[in-house]
């Protein structure tokens, strides 16, 4: 039995009890952290959903951050052009090229995951700590939903929210994932739809934040799916809005030109309480690794992209959401036109 079908029994047999569990799911799905809702151990902390488990308060924030090295513009720029080469090739309409951002000195990632503000947030000891704006999958009341969050601007940009909408690149890169989405849950669900197509989320941080689009697509479920809600999850699993389409051979071509395995960057956590499931993508991630630090982000490569556009979104998405209420109240106030849910 291969680890993902053993990901999958696992969770199954716990589904079958209706016995709550906690679930972490690395990208390469070889280091899975599989648990019983109440044994979760005190290396591991979580906010998602309706339940947490949070480390001892300490020290406030000053809301400063410690800088990350940005890979090299010529580095990316190599691996930009050998996967849109694949994407010419028919080999992928749209492949999620992501990249570890570097920093030696000491970083408290227990302080980070106690101030940042992020509706989902995972910390593993000192080496892995999240704080992802992204849902994965919920199940509740007999439905799945997903939520495929695709397309991002600098939120200081004038009229950054038209400028996203309207932009046509980014329109074909949503498509195309709620596409995959819908197809992904169709695997396991039925009467499959798009229930909101397309809408805008402002993403806040010290810097002043991001506008990302993001929508929902919902299916319904056979009456027993809590006795196969493991393999539902390894069904989905990796998420489309990180790794591209078509995914299977999207996924090849990620693992051969990102310049190291993601780890748990990209992977999805979550917990099932006996009824319901809420769980995130993995985003925004800092992971430790021989003493080193490192922050991953990335973004989706079409045919259409422009290597230069690219590498400064992947620059935006490193960041941690730590902030002032005030500071957020005045962003608002200044973007009132914007259709934005602060996260």
């Amino acid at each position: 039995m291969n680890k993902k079908a053993e990901i999958a029994a696992t969770l199954n047999q716990w589904g079958k009890e209706e016995k709550p569990f906690f679930f972490i799911i690395d990208f390469e799905c070889k280091k899975p952290i599989l648990f019983p809702l109440d044994e979760v151990p005190n290396h591991i902390f979580y906010d998602i959903g309706h339940q947490k488990k949070l480390p001892k308060q300490r020290k406030t924030s000053s809301g400063q951050f410690a800088h990350f090295n940005l890979i090299d513009q010529a580095t990316f720029s190599q691996s930009f052009k050998q996967v849109q080469k694949e994407i010419l090739l028919g080999n992928s309409y749209l492949t999620n090229l992501s990249f570890p951002h570097k920093q030696s000195s000491a970083i408290d990632l227990s302080q980070l995951f106690l101030d940042a503000k992020a509706p989902y947030k995972l910390l593993i000891d000192d080496q892995c700590v999240v704080f992802s704006p992204e849902p994965f999958i919920q199940i509740k009341e007999g439905k799945i939903s997903s939520f495929p969050m695709k397309g991002t601007i600098d939120a200081s940009i004038p009229n950054a929210e038209q400028q996203l909408m309207d932009d046509e690149k980014e329109k074909a890169e949503h498509a195309t994932i709620v596409d995959l989405i819908r197809n992904d849950l169709s695997i396991v669900s039925k009467c499959v739809r798009v229930q909101d197509y397309r809408y805008v989320q402002h993403i806040h941080n010290a810097r002043g934040g991001i506008l990302q689009t993001s929508s929902q697509v919902v299916g319904d479920l056979d009456s027993d799916f809590k006795t196969r809600i493991g393999t539902i999850l390894m069904d989905l699993l990796p998420a489309g809005s990180i790794s591209g389409a078509p995914k299977q051979k999207t996924v090849e071509i990620i693992q051969k030109f990102e310049i190291r395995p993601r780890n748990y960057y990209t992977g999805v956590f979550g917990y099932f309480d006996g009824k319901e499931l809420y769980s995130s993508v993995m985003i925004r991630c800092i992971q430790k690794h021989q003493g080193m630090f490192y922050y991953h982000s990335g973004g989706g490569i079409t045919s259409q992209s422009n290597v230069t556009n690219e590498y400064k979104e992947l620059a935006q998405k490193v960041y941690v959401p730590i902030y002032r209420d005030d500071q957020v109240s005045a962003r608002n106030s200044s973007t009132s036109n914007l259709s934005s849910t602060a996260v």
